[in-house]
This record gives C-alpha cells, sequence and structure tokens, in this order.
C-alpha cells in the first residue's frame, strides 16, 4: 500500500516538475519528438508515459522482460536482439533512448553503441546511468543486469552530452542486488533505513542534485542533433 502511494506521488506531474523525475524529464525531452528507438527496453519503459510519440520500437535481449514488454504493450514493435549486433538506416527515429544500459556494457562496447545511436536519431540521443561505476550483481536471474563499468558526470560531458542529476545526492542510494526486481519499488535502491524517511530525503536533495549532477545518484544527459562539441547544462 506504502509503495504504490509513494509511486502514484513521485510519478505525479507536479512533483515531477519539482523534483524533476525521470518520467518528467523524459517528457520533457521527447516533447518535439514522435518516433523512439528504446535500446535495452527492459519491461517497464518509461516511454510509455510519452504520449506524444506516436511510434516507439523496443529493443530487448531477455525473454523474460521482451515478453512482459509485449504484455504491457510498451512499445508498437519490439526486435529480440544484442543492441550490439543491431543496425538500421541513419536517421530512423526522432530519438534514441538508453535507460540505465551504458553501465551493463564495458566502455568500449558503450561508446560503440552511442556513435550508433547518433547515426540513428534525427534530433537527439538520452541516456541515464547511475553517476560513476556501481557494482552489482545479476537481477531477475538476468545475467545481463551485471554493472560492467561505470560513466561518470566528466565522461558524459566529454562525449558532448548535456548533464543533469536524477535519483538526489549519491550517498543515500545503493545498486540493485540479487533479491530484488526490476519492478517499480523506488524505495529498493535506498540504502538506510527506515527506507520511507531516507527517500523523502533523497527526494528533496534532487532539487539540488538536477542541477549539481556530479553528486547525484543518477545521470541524465542528453545529446542534440548537432552531435558535435561539449555542452555543459
Amino acid at each position: 500500500m506504502l509503495k504504490s502511494v509513494i509511486n502514484k506521488l513521485h510519478k505525479s506531474k507536479l512533483l515531477g516538475t519539482i523534483f524533476h523525475t525521470l518520467d518528467y524529464c523524459l517528457q520533457k525531452e521527447l516533447g518535439d519528438c514522435r518516433s523512439a528507438l528504446d535500446l535495452g527496453c527492459g519491461p517497464n519503459s518509461p516511454i510509455t508515459k510519452c504520449v506524444n510519440i506516436e511510434h516507439s520500437v523496443g529493443v530487448e535481449l531477455f525473454k523474460p522482460y521482451l515478453k512482459e514488454a509485449r504484455e504491457n504493450r510498451t512499445h508498437d514493435e519490439f526486435i529480440e536482439g544484442d543492441i550490439l549486433e543491431l543496425d538500421f538506416e541513419e536517421n530512423s527515429f526522432d530519438a534514441v533512448i538508453l535507460i540505465d544500459v551504458l553501465e551493463h556494457l564495458n566502455k568500449s562496447s558503450g561508446k560503440a553503441v552511442l556513435e550508433r545511436a547518433k547515426k540513428w536519431a534525427k534530433k537527439k540521443v538520452v541516456v541515464t546511468t547511475p553517476n560513476g561505476f556501481i557494482e552489482q550483481a545479476p537481477v531477475d536471474e538476468n545475467p545481463h543486469q551485471a554493472h560492467k563499468s561505470g560513466w561518470n558526470y566528466n565522461d558524459m560531458l566529454s562525449l558532448g552530452f548535456e548533464v543533469y542529476g536524477l535519483a538526489g545526492l549519491k550517498y543515500l542510494r545503493r545498486a540493485k542486488e540479487e533479491d530484488d526486481s526490476m519492478d517499480d519499488n523506488l524505495l529498493v535502491s535506498i540504502k538506510y533505513k527506515p527506507k520511507f524517511f531516507w527517500f523523502g530525503i533523497a527526494t528533496f536533495s534532487q532539487i539540488f542534485t538536477y542541477f549539481f549532477p556530479e553528486h547525484a545518484f543518477e545521470l541524465f544527459c542528453v545529446k542534440h542533433d548537432n552531435f558535435s562539441g561539449n555542452t555543459s547544462p
């Protein structure tokens, strides 16, 4: 019951505007887009909140996640496959998004995927990833959930992304553990108890970390269609 209330409040438009939640940031950033490619879409992609997206393609390698995503109708089209082996025509989508995907690849593979994403996107590439390396074991019996790399604020700036902070102060949260799940439980990553209290502190700290992402647990990164130069928020 408490989890349900927290999720509902956290995903409300008003609180999203104040605290810059992932759903709010993604809706805002994709507001001028009509098509999107979601690499590593998982079972419950936040792209479902972007009502202006008229056509989306979800790519997922882990069969149980793909099955759940299809049942949830998160996308119009699905591709089962490894994002390292995909190819699309240049400018196939208005936006390409990678939500918590880069950290599951080694650094060289991640950079290669970002280069392809820039080729496939007409307008922008949107990436979320933990701020720096955070060790994580496989979750949901999915071997692909293990973390292989870390991408910090300076890494993403050097790749030409605008970078903002998500999820509040870094030291208040932890990576998911083996017994956790990729469900919608927003309390699961809170490091300290009582979790409800520290979730509140983390949420309020998001007002600060959005503008000072080097202190944030998660990074929200956007690269626009010029795809050149380094830009800071």
